[in-house]
């Protein structure tokens, strides 16, 4: 019963991950698939720059959530089931199902964003003071430098340093190191577009894909 409950609550996870935010908020709003816009994430940064402020916002705390609630209610249930490996695994299993469910999600042919928002909601949902102490360091970086995806990689990167100052539990700081190289290499683009000098900085016009 015990395996029955996980295997629905990593699906579960997954699903709630992979509500498609950016897509359906953007589609709504402009008729536009987001997808074909700027970087072509799905993800609150690039909302913000087709879409404005009210519509990136929106697309952060709905993501963030999507990230928080999965993993809030595995603790739940994990303090509720006598499970076979150390205190936090099935949290953990959950936020990570969540992360590939944002940026690979099933209702849009497996695309997404870039997991940085619902990631987030995962740390605040497993460690709050870990959450405020990344989300600080992704706005120092990005008011410093105002790139937002050097902001993100540096605030997940920060996150394991965080976690291990704070003593959690390992499953949590194995988590945020897999995080670590899972949102960076969805940061890849963006990672050849600092690498070139073309990354965009706040404040300027979405282009199309890639470009």
């Amino acid at each position: 019963m015990n395996i029955l409950v996980m295997l629905i609550s990593l699906v579960a996870a997954y699903l709630i991950g992979a509500i498609p935010t950016g897509f359906w908020l953007v589609k709504a709003l402009k008729g536009v698939d987001i997808r074909t816009i700027g970087s072509g994430s799905t993800g609150a940064t690039n909302v913000w720059r087709f879409a404005g402020r009210t519509a990136g916002i929106s697309v952060f705390a709905i993501d963030l959530l999507k990230g928080f609630v999965p993993v809030a209610a595995g603790i739940q249930l994990e303090s509720a089931l006598a499970l076979p490996w150390p205190g936090g695994m099935l949290p953990v299993i959950m936020a990570t199902a969540a992360l590939i469910g944002h940026s690979k999600s099933v209702f849009i042919n497996f695309q997404g964003g870039k997991s940085a928002a619902t990631g987030l909601g995962t740390l605040v949902a497993l460690n709050p003071l870990v959450a405020v102490c990344t989300f600080a360091t992704w706005l120092a970086v990005v008011l410093l430098g105002r790139i937002v995806s050097v902001g993100s990689i540096a605030a997940v990167i920060s996150s394991i340093i965080y976690m291990l100052w704070l003593k959690a539990p390992m499953p949590y700081v194995a988590y945020c190191i897999v995080g670590f190289v899972y949102i960076t290499l969805r940061h890849k683009d963006n990672i050849k577009r600092l690498l070139n000098g073309t990354e965009p900085r706040i404040g300027d016009k979405p282009v199309t894909p890639n470009s």
